[in-house]
């Protein structure tokens, strides 16, 4: 099997819970060179989901918004959201002691500031689904999904990787930035800046990416694998906001 082919396999496998040859044999790196493909693994989700929301809404937006919604966490598997209430969860109870905010984030646990996240997380999204669906431009998810994928790619490659206090092995915030070529990222950037030529409000997609970054660089000083999942969902969600507003 061709590099390439491995690589978009363990994209897929990473990202979401579609069936696909298993690949167990892979050295860390790999799944650092297989993030080119996440663009591309966000575009079949936002496909799917597309498809899905156009089928519900077609008895009722709300019957849309929700089925999405479900699809939406079952294809991914919850891994982003697992990572958004994993930072709020560690940013709630750290109050500025990285001890304490590594070892709240590795707490198989949620807490109430993830708790509260997750609710309100998916309660925009929800909403955000309802209101898509009534303009009818089902297609628009498509470009959401491949957007909030590709931001990995950047805050990985641009911020330095957190790691915890005597910490023996590194975590995946760590192993996405050590192959990622930044002409992979700008290329999928140009490409995807194609999608504002049929709705403007995609022209904003990049100002939200740096937007996440910059709050990382802020507020946590780096990055962490929680840190890349949570940047998904709330551009996601942002992204959303952004058509919903401007369509």
């Amino acid at each position: 099997m061709s590099r390439t082919v491995t690589s978009f396999i363990l994209a897929v496998q990473f990202l979401t819970r579609f069936p696909t040859p298993q690949i167990t044999d892979f050295e860390p790196a790999s799944l650092s060179r297989a993030s080119v493909f996440f663009p591309v693994v966000g575009l079949l989700v936002g496909a799917l989901l597309s498809v899905t929301l156009w089928s519900g809404s077609q008895i009722d937006p709300w019957l849309g918004a929700v089925l999405t919604l479900a699809a939406w966490a079952f294809i991914t598997g919850a891994l982003h959201l697992d990572g958004l209430s994993d930072l709020a969860d560690a940013m709630g109870a750290a109050h500025g002691d990285p001890e304490r905010f590594h070892a709240v984030l590795k707490d198989p646990h949620i807490g109430t500031f993830g708790t509260v996240t997750l609710v309100v997380q998916l309660a925009t999204k929800l909403v955000l689904l309802m209101l898509l669906a009534q303009t009818e431009l089902f297609w628009l998810l498509i470009p959401v999904c491949a957007w909030a994928r590709l931001g990995p790619l950047f805050w990985a490659h641009y911020l330095p990787a957190l790691k915890a206090p005597s910490a023996d092995t590194s975590g995946s915030g760590e192993r996405f930035a050590w192959e990622i070529a930044p002409a992979s990222m700008w290329t999928w950037a140009t490409v995807l800046l194609f999608f504002a030529w049929f709705a403007p409000a995609f022209l904003a997609a990049p100002f939200i990416l740096l937007v996440w970054g910059l709050y990382l660089q802020l507020r946590l000083a780096g990055q962490t694998g929680d840190a890349l999942g949570a940047g998904i969902e709330v551009s996601e969600s942002l992204l959303l906001l952004t058509c919903v507003i401007f369509l």
